[in-house]
């Protein structure tokens, strides 16, 4: 709470030290990391297409300002003041910007109106409906109403563009989802890590990333019981002191954190501790099973997309209803849901002893991400079309 109410303090400063008036500027406004991963590669395109454009980014949560607050693709990176009538006004007037773009689900009717007001062109990119949102309610005319600030929405699946068309709105594209795009490049990274070719030894390897107290429950068992032919990575979703002190208490095998490294002879050790950022997506592709955190309790799951764009099986938690990519995936059979200690016993025993069943099921990851990518062109084209007509 203090970082999300002190932070916002800054943000008319920030966009008055970077942001001039004779600026032409694309506003970004993403609710946290996830959908500023979204973003990335709009972000990417749009400033190719636009060089003389400056880039804004917006947050809501401190979770993704504080991690992106120094993003090398934006000018100025800022927390989204609160919603009010004199915020809008100020914010908008900063950024003037010829172009604002919201990332999947963020609605603030104050800023949608303050941008229908100045005629300021505004989209809704990889953009997620919901039939239980208040837009498709009978008593959610007022909130409707806000929509029409948007000129065009860039939705994520089919679901979405039709609850979109009940309400009247036809000014919508399906184009997928932004991520596939993201993740799919991060194979065109290098992705090389020392430290962790090091550690694996060549031996066989599961990835847990961003593991919440509840995930690490369910692993530990199974992490204290498995021979040391098999190399655990850890990489929690929050650096909690508390939290990772209890999570080194529980784990009964030798283990390394990533603060400690140096120095270690790191083959030495069966379970390494990611007590760090940013390196999760390297990582991955080390592995050859996934678990990804979040859907063990009721937080949200993480990037299940991630690990499949490097052909991995990914194993989750039960709560995963509001995550789409996750049901495709395990309607496909790239995915597993467990609830129980003993049913992540039994699908990981299966995915470390089964090599054929493994890469087969990793195959159906990696073709879901190649299947899916393209989203960014679309939205690429629409900008390209209409800026040009605008001109």
């Amino acid at each position: 709470m203090k970082l999300f109410t002190e932070g916002r303090k800054d943000t008319f400063s920030i966009l008055s030290e970077k942001i001039q008036a004779e600026d032409r500027t694309f506003w970004f406004h993403a609710a946290s990391l996830g959908e500023y991963e979204q973003a990335v590669p709009v972000i990417e395109e749009v400033k190719k297409l636009f060089p003389e454009h400056k880039i804004i980014i917006s947050f809501f949560s401190p979770s993704g300002y504080e991690i992106r607050k120094n993003s090398p693709l934006a000018d100025a990176v800022v927390y989204l003041p609160l919603d009010t009538p004199g915020n809008a006004q100020k914010f908008i007037e900063l950024a003037h910007p010829d172009w604002a773009i919201f990332i999947k689900y963020e609605f603030w009717p104050n800023f949608l109106s303050e941008l229908k007001k100045r005629k300021i062109r505004t989209l809704l990119v990889s953009g997620a409906f919901r039939k239980d949102q208040l837009f498709f309610k009978k008593y959610g005319k007022w909130m409707r109403s806000y929509l029409s600030a948007f000129e065009h929405f860039f939705v994520q699946n089919a679901s979405s563009g039709e609850l979109m068309h009940s309400i009247g709105f036809h000014n919508v594209s399906l184009s997928g989802d932004t991520r596939f795009d993201r993740v799919k490049r991060q194979l065109e990274q290098d992705n090389e890590l020392e430290f962790i070719s090091d550690f694996k030894n060549g031996k066989t390897c599961v990835v847990a990333g961003s593991t919440w107290p509840e995930d690490e429950e369910l692993l530990v068992n199974f992490i204290n019981n498995s021979p040391n032919t098999v190399k655990f990575i850890i990489a929690p979703h929050t650096l909690n002191p508390s939290k990772l002190a209890a999570l080194r208490s529980a784990l009964k095998t030798r283990t390394v954190f990533y603060s400690e490294k140096e120095g270690k002879n790191l083959a030495s050790y069966q379970v390494f501790v990611i007590d760090t950022i940013g390196l999760l997506s390297k990582i991955y592709s080390y592995a050859e099973i996934a678990y990804v955190g979040g859907a063990a309790g009721d937080t949200g799951l993480h990037n299940v997309l991630e690990p499949a764009t490097f052909g991995l099986p990914v194993v989750i938690g039960q709560n995963f209803e509001r995550f789409p990519e996750a049901a495709k995936l395990l309607e496909l059979g790239g995915l597993f849901s467990i609830s129980t200690s003993e049913e992540l016993e039994q699908i990981l025993q299966k995915l470390i002893d089964n090599r054929s069943f493994r890469e087969t099921r990793g195959t159906v990851s990696r073709n879901f991400i190649e299947e899916n990518t393209g989203a960014t062109s679309t939205v690429m084209d629409y900008l390209a079309a209409h800026s040009a007509e605008k001109e």
